[in-house]
């Protein structure tokens, strides 16, 4: 997986170059990010903006957790990576997250989850996916979700994505 990190802070850095308007006339005809993450108001003549850079923070979560790139193959005839995880939650939440996350070691579930787990099979493989595990899956895949609303008012800042990320961290843990 390549992180696109040249796709954030797009809007500090044009923000820093506002003082010079050729500069920022120049910056916004051709430096709007990496095709897949960005933001369809970008598309549409929007300025660059705060709001960009979670849609591209939303689309890289989803991308890490479904282990799909929002340009894979799958993704045509109207179907997105967010149409696609928005369709899977929360009841099918494990058959789309990458499989490589779900391993668990039998010694490091408690009693109680060994009664809750779920055995997903992928192959010759098995992954353990606890119902509390599944619980965080989801709440990350609708941070993600939120992140790519379509409306970039509708879009959580970044401070509340990160209060957000740590509450399903410390949930878990």
């Amino acid at each position: 997986m390549t992180a696109h990190v040249g796709d954030f802070g797009l809007a500090r850095f044009l923000f820093d170059a506002s003082n010079n308007p050729s500069k920022i006339q120049t910056i916004s005809a051709g430096l709007k990010g990496s095709f897949g993450y960005i933001p369809p108001e970008y598309g549409m003549g929007g300025q660059v903006s705060t709001f960009g850079d979670v849609y591209s923070y939303g689309i890289l979560l989803l991308e890490m957790f479904t282990g799909k790139r929002p340009t894979d193959d799958i993704f045509k005839e109207g179907l997105s990576i967010q149409k696609f995880v928005a369709m899977a939650l929360p009841e099918h939440v494990g058959d789309i997250v990458d499989l490589s996350l779900l391993f668990v070691e039998e010694d490091d579930v408690d009693e109680k989850e060994v009664e809750e787990r779920a055995i997903i099979h992928d192959h010759d493989h098995q992954r353990i996916c606890t119902s509390r595990m599944k619980e965080c899956l989801v709440s990350v895949m609708r941070i993600g979700l939120s992140c790519c609303s379509s409306i970039p008012r509708e879009r959580m800042a970044m401070n509340v994505i990160v209060n957000k990320m740590h509450s399903v961290r410390d949930s878990f843990l």
